[in-house]
Formats: C-alpha cells, sequence, structure tokens
C-alpha cells in the first residue's frame, strides 16, 4: 500500500516537472516570438515606410522618359 502511494507521488512530481519544462520552453518560443513581431512592427516597419516614401517622392520628381544613360544602354542590349 505504501509502496503504491509512493509510486503515485513519484509519477505525479515526474509529471509536474515535465509539464513545467514543457511550459517554459513554450513560453521562452512565444516570447521571442512576440519580441521579434514588436522589433518588426515598431522599428523596422516604419523605417521602411519612410524609406519607400522618399524614393516615391524623388521618384515623382523625375520626369518619366528620363533614363539614365546606364539604363538606356542596357535597355538596348549594348555590353
Amino acid at each position: 500500500m505504501l509502496g503504491t502511494l509512493l509510486t503515485f507521488f513519484a509519477v505525479g512530481l515526474v509529471a509536474l516537472v515535465a509539464i513545467s519544462i514543457v511550459l517554459a520552453v513554450v513560453g521562452t518560443v512565444f516570447s521571442l516570438a512576440f519580441g521579434f513581431a514588436g522589433f518588426i512592427l515598431f522599428k523596422l516597419a516604419p523605417l521602411l515606410l519612410l524609406g519607400w516614401l522618399v524614393l516615391k517622392l524623388v521618384d515623382r520628381r523625375r520626369k518619366p522618359d528620363e533614363l539614365s544613360p546606364s539604363d538606356r544602354e542596357w535597355l538596348e542590349g549594348g555590353s
């Protein structure tokens, strides 16, 4: 009887330790994922948006039929 109770206690203790390790790993993965997503959303995305807007404004000032000499050479197939 006492051996059975000790076996149940040991199995329960091992299960609690295993569950706590699994939850700690899952929590770490979620923490890293949310940290990475927050970095992309609040640090990287505004810089990319600002760069895109600047490029659009610079491109708008450029005449549509204006090509650089290297672009013209590339389009004509020269080397």
